[in-house]
């Protein structure tokens, strides 16, 4: 069993896409005893996404796939999820819409004698970030990153 490209997969919903206003954040085939393709999907909305957001996403990507043939006709079951809250940042989007937001940061090698941060995103361009934590910047290289999220507070 082999799934199709994720480009082609991508490009088979793409209408259904948007006609919902969602984004992709993420498509994870998995080819096992019980194969599974699953989307992972964003709004921007507040609150995120919810669940008749993700059943529409679902009964609308169903026929697509099929007529698509994704799977090159073997069966697969097919999983739609929000992203999670700390779901770690991917894309360019991700850093973007986190601006002047308390993240978490964890880091390959201990830098100043810690290996995790949490501050304010302040900056982000393609080969760093700024980190504003206890009052002092941090400029942090993409490669020094091992994991990125939004932070996450219980009041």
């Amino acid at each position: 069993m082999k799934f199709k490209s994720t480009q082609e997969i991508l490009n088979a919903v793409s209408s259904a896409v948007e006609l919902l206003g969602v984004e992709i954040v993420e498509v994870e085939p998995k080819i096992s005893k019980n194969p599974t393709l699953t989307f992972y999907i964003d709004k921007d909305m507040e609150g995120g996404i919810d669940l008749d957001t993700l059943e529409a996403f679902h009964n609308a990507i169903d026929p697509l796939l099929d007529d698509a043939d994704v799977s090159n006709g073997a069966a697969y079951t097919l999983n739609v999820s929000s992203p999670g809250l700390d779901r770690p940042f991917k894309t360019p989007r991700d850093f973007l819409k986190n601006l002047e937001k308390e993240v978490e940061v964890k880091l390959f090698a201990p830098l100043k004698g810690q290996k995790f941060f949490e501050g304010i995103l302040k900056e982000y361009t393609e080969n760093y970030i700024i980190l504003e934590t206890n009052g002092q910047e941090l400029k942090l290289t993409h490669n020094m990153i091992a994991k990125i999220n939004k932070a996450i507070k219980f009041d």
